[in-house]
């Protein structure tokens, strides 16, 4: 099967779940930022020096697989649960409790691994305007929302873990 299938040549795509949607669609706006996040932490990955780093964005960008079906579906029930939220949230937690106390504002790109990190940060904060901004019309599980939040800031948290060597 080839990798173009020209059923997108009018500017619209298939979701997972079947329905086309417009290729510039909040929905399909939102789920290919959370894609961005994806190649972010993979040159994370790539780059990171610290092999519990490495291992937590493995396990991340698998989530993010999740969070993407989510937004990419219609109708069906979330695969990220409050459960995938709490697991982010025990993570930052055991992360913050290895590290001084934070004083100071930091400036990316002590090292390559925490510069992508950084990266990657941002980018999950874009994807969060953008669920947001789809959530003012369509169904967004809170789930979902509340999981790229918590992802910023586990991605802040592993930069400074990255670069605490």
């Amino acid at each position: 099967m080839s990798v173009y299938t020209k059923t997108g040549d009018k500017g619209t795509t298939g979701l997972y779940t079947g329905q086309r949607v417009p290729k510039n669609s909040h929905r399909v706006k939102a789920y290919g930022t959370v894609d961005e996040i994806s190649s972010a932490l993979g040159m994370a990955r790539a780059f990171c020096q610290n092999d519990e780093v490495k291992d937590i964005i493995f396990e991340l960008q698998k989530n993010n697989n999740l969070l993407m079906a989510d937004l990419a579906s219609l109708d069906t029930e979330p695969m990220i649960s409050d459960d995938h939220v709490a697991r982010l949230e025990h993570i930052i937690d055991e992360v913050e409790a290895k590290l001084p106390p934070l004083n100071c504002f930091i400036i990316p790109g002590e090292s390559q691994g925490g510069a992508c990190l950084d990266m990657a940060r941002t980018v999950t904060r874009r994807a969060e305007r953008c669920v947001l901004d789809l959530a003012e019309n369509e169904l967004v599980y809170d789930s979902d929302r509340l999981y790229l939040n918590r992802l910023s800031d586990l991605c802040f948290v592993l930069m400074r873990l990255e670069e605490n060597r």
